[in-house]
């Protein structure tokens, strides 16, 4: 079943929910492993994106291995099948029980990202008597045009080590003996449509990993994040993206050494197409000054993005599609007791009533796992194109 469509005479479950569609779930994941598969790339697929345990398990059973920002996250990957040797996790505040668990995991690497954390891991394996892999995240000082909020890879940003510190990374790792530099982790931001923001990171990693080379360290692998995005204005027009032209610049611009593995950490592009959030209109209104209003029974609860950075997503009016209405400019709001608890404001959109039904879409990725109980409010259920019913 294509995406979530409302039919006269049809009994919508109550709402609001997520709507998965699985068909586009499995044609992305098929793109993306055929496409990383051409050069022999690895995927991790980014947890904090969704973690819907049916959606989890699709991921799995396709190959991926599993990209963590937190312990819990690296538990949750563990206990839905993923490989502990597929399992990397990044973060740039891992407290210590969150290491020592995935140390007792035995997980592919940790992705470092500060001078500190090299001490603290050390010392943590130490304890457990054990010696474990790492990557340094290295902060390429790379702007990618997408929004600061999403932006990691710059100067500036809290995440990472810088790139001016990797001489003295290098000298600290000489002296601590239960770690092990296998690799380099760069993470530029998310969202990212033009590729050659891709291959301008994949140069300065060239420029990076000689460095190692030249001072005799020997990389196992190099973990590019992730970052690549979607069609957020159309969902139609690009269900699936372009995995094709996203590997393909890394294959034309970055240099791997012999025997050398490339990995990603793919997140939104993965699963935000697949998934819509599902809501009614419980009240129409027209202010003072003018403004159209549909206020809706979800809220910044089911969905943070367009309250958090301002993000856009395409709404549908599912009801109205059915039948011919006049179009106006309409705001469509939440139920949520903040003023910021808006999805969209003055676009085109069909004459709205009590009780339509409205379609918020890619909402896959980062919507229902930023779920909250804000206002006492419960975390919205989750469907299925195949199990509707």
């Amino acid at each position: 079943m294509p995406k979530y469509t409302v039919t006269p005479g049809t009994l919508v479950p109550s709402t609001p929910f997520y709507y998965y569609d699985f068909d586009l779930l499995r044609r992305t994941l098929d793109a993306a492993t055929t496409e990383a598969a051409k050069y022999g790339y690895h995927i991790h697929y980014a947890m904090k994106a969704n973690v819907e345990p049916r959606i989890l398990r699709e991921i799995q059973c396709a190959g991926l291995g599993a990209d963590c920002v937190s312990g819990y996250e690296v538990q949750c990957a563990v206990e839905n099948g993923f490989p502990p040797e597929k399992i990397v996790f990044a973060g740039v505040g891992k407290s210590d029980r969150e290491i020592e668990g995935a140390i007792r995991a035995g997980i592919f690497a940790f992705n470092c990202e500060s001078l500190q954390e090299l001490e603290v891991i050390d010392a943590l394996a130490a304890r457990l008597g054990r010696r474990v892999n790492i990557a340094l995240r290295i902060n390429p000082n790379v702007r990618p045009e997408t929004h600061k909020y999403i932006s990691t890879g710059q100067a500036e940003s809290k995440f990472g080590i810088s790139y001016t510190e990797i001489d003295q990374a290098l000298g600290k790792l000489h002296s601590l003996n239960h770690i092990r530099i296998v690799g380099l982790h760069f993470h530029i931001g998310s969202q990212i449509r033009n590729l050659s923001s891709f291959a301008e990171l994949a140069g300065r990693v060239n420029e990076i990993a000689a460095w190692f080379a030249s001072r005799g360290v020997e990389l196992e692998h190099l973990n590019m994040g992730g970052g690549l995005g979607i069609d957020y204005e159309d969902p139609d027009a690009e269900p699936v993206p372009d995995f094709a032209g996203y590997f393909r610049t890394f294959h034309e611009h970055l240099r791997v050494a012999p025997g050398q593995t490339v990995h990603f950490e793919l997140g939104r592009s993965i699963v935000a197409q697949c998934g819509e959030l599902i809501t009614r209109v419980l009240y129409t209104k027209t202010t003072a000054g003018g403004a159209n209003f549909a206020i809706t029974d979800a809220g910044m609860t089911e969905l943070i993005r367009p309250a958090l950075y301002g993000a856009h997503h395409r709404i549908e009016n599912l009801t109205a599609g059915t039948e011919e209405r006049a179009m106006g400019l309409y705001s469509i709001a939440g139920p949520i007791c903040e003023s910021s608890d808006v999805f969209a404001r003055d676009i085109e959109f069909p004459e709205s009533r009590r009780g339509d039904v409205l379609s918020i879409r890619s909402t896959g990725a980062y919507g229902s796992i930023m779920a909250s109980n804000y206002n006492m409010r419960p975390i919205a259920p989750s469907r299925f194109s195949d199990k509707l019913n």
